[in-house]
């Protein structure tokens, strides 16, 4: 995004300029440990504390919690620029900051469990429910594997999807629920050819109690009806099925941007084999690939820098987008995924075989972006038919927006 807007307009007093800023200073060591972090399969600890330092897991959150309370222009701006870094990093960065923005919505009792003792609190989480609940009184005892939990060797609490048992028998019976550290252990599952960095291991719960207060149904979180009694938030007010998906296209544009940052700085002076060019920049076939590429980033970040102009009005306006609108951001999350690998491709074809060694940063870029691409929340023709069904009336079976 070349150009930012001021977060006035969301009432926050953060200006996107500094905030972007001590992400991009940050670059430097968030590739200096990338190598570490894909050997280790989880972000370095000394980029984790300095993320943390620069503010980046405080995006999501209000002020009155301590958080920087930005501007989703200025939330994914950000996250693109640690995964301009290193994709891995760039990923938990996406997943915590935003899981422990989210806390904000769970109820007023739950934000102060979270929030209360450690302001500087991280979360990860997922989605995916486990069906071994028990109702118990005040809550339910729980049992489950959780796997693909990105980040959370760096977290404080998880939040878990599980079954419950709604007043309203009709309602989608998952909940999302918060743990402690201490109520689950971490088994290592993530054994992957890219985002090696994430830890995105599974997550074990043996018969742990969660009390109701830190339980939400995810559909009442889509439908913008959370617990937390702070209606001025801007999450309260936030679509939150736009922000869930677009915030996974933010690592797919930094890793386009620095692919194409590696071949602007090596490339020209190439040597193109089995031809007369001397150098690629003299290549017409080098020229109009690296071209196409720039044309795709350039695209991709439009699109990113349209959703986010979009929810950062609505929330300013206290206003819920309509259905097409959130099927819109679902479907153009993928897009911009497909543009950003689409670039990387040709940039990798540009820069020849060799971009594919182990050793080439390249490769490990190449192979991020083509898992990050995978996520269900960004595969491109899920988000299309979401938004087909919603432009064309058909909401029976809806996938949930």
């Amino acid at each position: 995004m070349t150009e930012l807007m001021n977060d006035s307009a969301q009432g926050s007093q953060v200006a996107d300029t500094d905030v972007v800023r001590r992400v991009q200073a940050l670059i430097p060591l968030i590739r200096e440990h990338a190598g570490h972090g894909a050997e280790a399969r989880q972000v370095h600890p000394a980029v984790i504390d300095a993320l943390g330092e620069a503010g980046v897991f405080r995006l999501f959150i209000p002020e009155r919690l301590g958080g920087l309370q930005a501007s989703m222009r200025t939330i994914l701006e950000a996250l693109a620029e640690v995964s301009r870094g290193d994709g891995s990093t760039g990923w938990v960065a996406t997943l915590i900051a935003s899981g422990t923005g989210f806390v904000s919505t769970f109820s007023d009792q739950a934000q102060e469990d979270v929030f209360g003792t450690n302001p500087a609190v991280r979360v990860s989480g997922t989605f995916q429910p486990s069906f071994d609940t028990r109702r118990v009184d005040g809550g339910y005892m729980v049992s489950g594997r959780w796997p693909y939990s990105s980040g959370s060797f760096a977290a404080d609490w998880a939040t878990l999807g599980i079954m419950t048992e709604p007043d309203d028998p009709a309602a989608n019976p998952v909940g999302l629920a918060l743990f402690p550290q201490g109520t689950y252990t971490i088994e290592p599952t993530w054994f992957v050819t890219g985002l090696k960095g994430t830890g995105s291991d599974t997550i074990v719960v043996e018969n742990q109690f969660v009390p109701d207060h830190r339980i939400q149904l995810i559909q009442n979180m889509f439908d913008g009806k959370f617990l937390s009694t702070h209606a001025e938030d801007p999450l309260v007010s936030a679509p939150f099925s736009s922000i869930a998906s677009v915030i996974l296209a933010a690592p797919q544009v930094g890793l386009a941007r620095h692919a194409l940052e590696i071949t602007l700085e090596k490339l020209p002076s190439k040597r193109v084999a089995q031809t007369f060019f001397p150098e690629a920049r003299a290549s017409s076939t080098h020229q109009l690939g690296v071209a196409k590429a720039a044309s795709k980033l350039h695209l991709a970040e439009l699109l990113l820098d349209s959703i986010a102009s979009d929810i950062d009005l609505a929330t300013a306006e206290e206003r819920r987008l309509d259905l097409e609108t959130r099927a819109r951001h679902r479907h153009e999350t993928g897009v911009i995924a497909d543009l950003a690998k689409e670039a990387i491709d040709l940039l990798m074809t540009a820069n020849g075989s060799s971009s594919f060694a182990e050793s080439n940063v390249l490769s490990r870029i190449w192979r991020d972006s083509e898992i990050a691409g995978r996520h269900a929340l960004v595969t491109s023709d899920i988000g299309a038919e979401a938004h087909g069904r919603a432009l064309l009336g058909f909401t029976e079976q809806a996938i949930v927006l």
